[in-house]
């Protein structure tokens, strides 16, 4: 029996040292847990606060999150000045070809470039001086007048130049070509500009040193007799008769074909010196031309409308100089097309308007300027060069 407990004994020892082992090894953790609050019992709401409640709610979700647009732009200038930067190198390219490379029609710095006006201090320009009401010069004060003069003042205005750096030359017909006209002491004067009453036809612009803009004035040819001479309806009725006529102008083929005796000067100042000596029997060209020497001597001639339904459209005669044709286009554009340009008219009301007063029932221009397409002129976006 004392073996037994012996054992027994020691069995206990053996398991108590065991369990001190374990409970040395094993730690007690402790897990503190907020204090569980009491439900107070909820309210009941009525329908509005529950919406406002909703209402709150929603703003607070609102807030809380972010717009997608606006955390990946709104929340830095960054990507905007990078786009801007982008934006104006591209311009800067763009510009910068069409700089370098002239993409397009030429501008208006191209054009005076090519034209070479910048270079000119004055601007000569071969007109007539004979034709009152058109061009004429006062003999005795050398004051230059009437709707071709006019017009060369509004086209010097555009290019630049001031009214006293406009150099007036009397031309004749048959110089008009040339692009050569005449100073007072006889000398030949070279023009850059011929506004002189010159028609525009495919056998004009096929000359060499011919080039003309667009049409700044539509008028028809007519005829003028002395007072008291018998009604004209046709140049057909002076067959056989003589008429004077200007010289390569085209109502001198008009008035051959009619089978009347030609009688030709350069300055129609001369053809009136015939008819005023019975040497000739009419003078006949361009109505425009005649109106001003009957509105000056209304009982001296009778002026005649011969019905002719061909139109002479007048243009401006540039040489070979192909920029300033459409410096010059550019201009009458923007007479025609401007509500606000009103020299064109101004003109006709000053010289033609008068004489159209003076001479019923013959029609000496139309009282609108011709249509006048806009010119292929590149404009910049900062330029405003026309309507």
């Amino acid at each position: 029996m004392d073996d037994a407990r012996a054992g027994d004994g020691g069995g206990e020892a053996v398991g108590g040292d065991a369990a001190g082992e374990q409970a040395a090894t094993v730690r007690k953790v402790v897990v503190r847990r907020p204090p569980r609050q009491r439900s107070v019992p909820r309210r009941s709401m009525g329908a509005r606060e529950r919406r406002g409640e909703r209402a709150l709610t929603r703003l607070r979700r609102t807030f809380a999150r972010r717009d997608e647009v606006l955390r990946t732009w709104g929340a830095s200038l960054a990507p905007w000045r990078l786009g801007a930067v982008g934006v104006v190198i591209a311009l800067v390219i763009a510009f910068a070809w069409i700089r370098l490379f002239h993409v397009g029609p030429p501008s208006v710095e191209d054009l005076r470039r090519a034209s070479g006006v910048d270079e000119w201090r004055t601007l000569p320009i071969g007109v007539k001086d004979d034709q009152p009401g058109i061009a004429y010069r006062d003999p005795v004060t050398g004051i230059w007048s009437g709707f071709d003069i006019d017009i060369a003042y509004m086209i010097a205005e555009d290019l630049g130049f001031r009214r006293q750096e406009v150099q007036f030359f009397g031309i004749e017909s048959e110089d008009r070509a040339r692009m050569e006209a005449t100073q007072l002491d006889g000398e030949p004067a070279p023009v850059k500009l011929v506004i002189a009453s010159y028609s525009i036809t495919e056998k004009r612009e096929k000359m060499p040193n011919v080039m003309f803009t667009d049409s700044y004035l539509h008028t028809e040819q007519s005829v003028i007799t002395l007072k008291g001479h018998a009604k004209v309806a046709s140049l057909e009725e002076f067959k056989g008769k003589k008429v004077c006529t200007l010289s390569a102008s085209t109502s001198a083929d008009t008035a051959s074909s009619s089978g009347a005796e030609l009688v030709r000067r350069n300055r129609v100042s001369d053809c009136f010196k015939l008819l005023d000596g019975n040497q000739v029997d009419a003078v006949s060209t361009d109505a425009a031309i005649l109106g001003g020497y009957k509105a000056r001597n209304p009982d001296r001639y009778d002026h005649w409308d011969l019905g002719d339904d061909k139109t002479e459209a007048w243009g401006v005669s540039v040489g070979d100089n192909a920029a300033l044709r459409d410096l010059v286009n550019l201009t009458l554009y923007r007479s025609y097309a401007d509500p606000e340009d009103a020299r064109w008219e101004q003109a006709y009301q000053d010289n033609i308007a008068p004489e159209a007063a003076a001479n019923p029932g013959v029609p000496l221009a139309r009282p609108q300027q011709p249509v006048t397409p806009r010119p292929e002129i590149r404009e910049l976006p900062w330029e405003n060069l026309a309507p």
